[in-house]
């Protein structure tokens, strides 16, 4: 029977819509083959075409004569502006703040034909290291209140250029989103006097029900209130409240972790467009005992509709627990058992 379930972090409702539950193959995508060519001439990020994109503020190699691997620069048509100043103008009911900011692009991969989840691991850890990098230095900058990281893989999930990139944008304000589960998860620990996130780990690893994979630092799992299918985290079983506070070792094994992840979406679903993001509390707040930061993962699998948009619940049409044992089942080279760590 259908069944509503309540979001721990954010105390939002799903709707476990068991009555037209599918099986999680069905939505598989099914693209039409494409064939890709590892350089196309009139891409801005394909290598050789350099000049095509703004000065790059960081790149691996940083040996400007070997091959980059990686590349970050500011994205061309940005949604903010650094050369701005985050001046504030209140005037009655309106709140306005001058479109200061940061929008980098991070380019994955010299190879236009490549896709994140084919990718070696150590490439991706090169990715990581990146984002690090960025993270780190943007959080720095006072007038700096967010650092928003996340990747967009087709259409349907937002992706406008189809070589391997990703996206980090760097904003004065905090959002409302971000603000509420900072507050729920204080007010879990002012109460309880444990972090949620970590409760919610310790208690997914017992059960097992909804694990995808769990390595010696992190541990993938679909969520008990699952939004939409397939809705991913990935969390350190390390204590972080920021992603800034992850160590070499642990990028490493993220980069696997995410790899093998992605592959399993990618060869169980048919090459999925999704959404993922990286969680992590803002600058203000690093060090805090009450926020865990994570890796959420958002396949596009189901659109938005009236329902969604006018209740604020979502309906959820393939259960967690399903979905978990169906990654945990995809084979792909290098996957690490769940019961592995």
């Amino acid at each position: 029977m259908p069944e509503l379930r309540q979001n721990f972090f954010t105390k939002e409702w799903v709707i476990i819509a068991t009555e037209r539950a599918k099986r999680p193959e069905e939505l598989a995508m099914h693209h039409p083959p494409k064939v890709v060519p590892p350089f196309v001439a009139t891409c801005p990020f394909c290598p050789g075409n350099e000049t095509k994109t703004p000065p790059e503020v960081l790149r691996v190699p940083v040996d400007l004569v070997q091959p980059w691997t990686v590349r970050v620069v500011p994205n061309k048509f940005a949604a903010l502006s650094p050369t701005l100043q985050p001046t504030r103008t209140i005037h009655r009911s309106r709140r306005s703040i001058s479109g200061f900011g940061v929008h980098d692009v991070i380019i994955e991969t010299p190879d236009h034909s490549q896709v994140t989840a084919l990718l070696p691991h150590l490439d991706i850890a090169n990715i990581l290291r990146a984002y690090k990098s960025r993270h780190d230095a943007l959080s720095h900058d006072a007038r700096i209140a967010q650092v928003t990281i996340f990747k967009n893989h087709g259409k349907d999930a937002g992706t406008s250029l189809e070589h391997p990139h990703s996206q980090l944008i760097a904003t004065p304000v905090i959002s409302n989103q971000v603000r509420q589960r900072l507050q729920q998860a204080l007010r879990h620990y002012d109460e309880f006097g444990e972090c949620m996130f970590c409760q919610m780990i310790e208690e997914e690893l017992e059960e097992k029900q909804r694990i995808v994979l769990i390595t010696e630092h992190f541990v993938a799992l679909e969520l008990f209130a699952s939004p939409t299918p397939f809705c991913t985290h990935i969390y350190p079983r390390r204590h972080m409240a920021s992603f800034g506070d992850i160590s070499s070792s642990e990028i490493a094994d993220l980069a696997r972790t995410l790899r093998v992840v992605l592959a399993k979406l990618y060869h169980g679903l048919d090459n999925p467009d999704f959404n993922y993001t990286v969680r992590s509390a803002p600058a203000e707040c690093v060090g805090v005992k009450y926020f865990h930061w994570y890796v959420s993962i958002i396949p596009r699998l189901t659109r938005v509709a009236g329902f969604e948009l006018g209740s604020g619940m979502f309906i959820n049409i393939v259960l967690p627990e399903a979905a978990a044992e169906f990654l945990r089942n995809a084979k792909v080279e290098g996957a690490a058992g769940a019961g592995s760590g």
